[in-house]
């Protein structure tokens, strides 16, 4: 039971990017097809990436060289200098992300995931329940998150997708840092 309860706890700690993420993005008027595809793409990339990990192990990291957290910084901080230049436009369009954004958004915001699954086996052995667990608890963050920026925006508008804004781009320094 234990176990379960770590994994749970897991599953929430991996979900706080993607949620803060979502939040700013909400509050942009995203399609509502997009918000579920998008939480979608982020369920399932925290279902797999684990497994990739642990599959691979060590070896990718050491050989690419990847610092995920400046990636996923420097992603972030884009998205939210193009969600300011929306604003400052005035546009009240779809905050246009392509299906290829959101899956790399997706992607990078599920990359601490595949970390975790490096050492997932230092927790359980059981890889299927514990990526089911991830994988649910991020999803499910997400739709939460851009339906909490949707109804910010709506209450308050310019000034919640500021907020959005700049919560985006403290994350995506925070990364750098």
């Amino acid at each position: 039971m234990s176990i379960i309860i770590t994994l749970f706890m897991l599953g929430v700690s991996l979900s706080m990017d993607t949620f803060s993420i979502s939040l700013g993005l909400g509050t942009f008027d995203i399609s509502k097809r997009k918000m579920y595809i998008y939480s979608l793409i982020v369920g399932i990339l925290h279902f797999i990436m684990p497994l990739i990990g642990d599959f691979f192990g060590n070896k990718i990291i050491t050989y690419l060289n990847i610092n995920v957290n400046t990636l996923l910084g420097l992603i972030l901080i884009l998205i939210s200098f193009e969600m300011l230049i929306d604003l400052i436009k005035k546009e009240n369009k779809c905050f246009s992300l392509s299906y290829f954004k959101l899956f790399l958004l997706g992607l990078t915001v599920s990359l601490d995931s595949f970390s975790l699954g490096l050492g997932i086996r230092a927790i359980t052995d059981n890889l299927l329940l514990s990526s089911t667990i991830f994988s649910v608890f991020a999803g499910l963050f997400t739709l939460f998150g851009i339906i909490l920026g949707k109804y910010t925006s709506n209450k308050i508008g310019d000034y919640a997708k500021l907020f959005g804004i700049i919560l985006l781009f403290i994350i995506g320094i925070s990364h750098l840092i």
